[in-house]
């Protein structure tokens, strides 16, 4: 996660005061680099008073929307979970936040067990693979189990909700 942060004072003077910060940072380095930005806007402007007020001008985060006046320490504390998962977790947050089934990262973490990577990017593959481990079939003859359609079904089980595909196209199954 990147945050553009800005002066709030400079900004509203007309000046674009601000820097690039990576997230995680150890909090103390945040503050400082955050309080260097705010000096500089104060130079920047010739002003006498202390430049208080910061905001996000911009972002570069892949699981989440970040809002101008959002805490830096929040956003600190999540970036710093967000490094502990590894890119399977990362995603089943993203989409778990993305098709709204849960409204925060605590929630998608909390859930991370609820969101199942099926591997297959077909529904209709999804549908053969569970007929099967439901042995749904086995009691039919072949000639009666080649009747079946896996595509409708695989479309009824979409439809259904609990399946997303993530950037690859593979599909994600939500237990939720």
């Amino acid at each position: 996660m990147r945050v553009y942060i800005t002066d709030l004072e400079a900004y509203n003077n007309g000046h674009l005061v601000g820097a690039w910060h990576e997230l995680p940072m150890n909090e103390d380095l945040l503050a400082e680099s955050i309080e260097n930005e705010l000096q500089k806007g104060k130079i920047i402007c010739n002003s006498t008073h202390h430049h208080e007020e910061y905001f996000i001008t911009d972002f570069e985060c892949d699981y989440m929307k970040i809002d101008e006046y959002e805490s830096l320490i929040k956003l600190n504390e999540i970036a710093q979970k967000m490094d502990n998962l590894d890119e399977a977790e990362r995603t089943a947050i993203k989409l778990m936040l993305e098709n709204y089934i849960v409204n925060s990262i605590d929630k998608a973490i909390e859930n991370l067990d609820s969101m199942l990577c099926t591997g297959e990017d077909k529904m209709e593959d999804i549908a053969y693979n569970s007929i099967e481990e439901s042995g749904a079939l086995q009691g039919m003859t072949e000639s009666l189990q080649g009747y079946f359609d896996y595509e409708a079904l695989g479309r009824d089980m979409e439809i259904e909700g609990h399946y997303f595909r993530d950037d690859e196209n593979i599909l994600w199954e939500s237990l939720i």
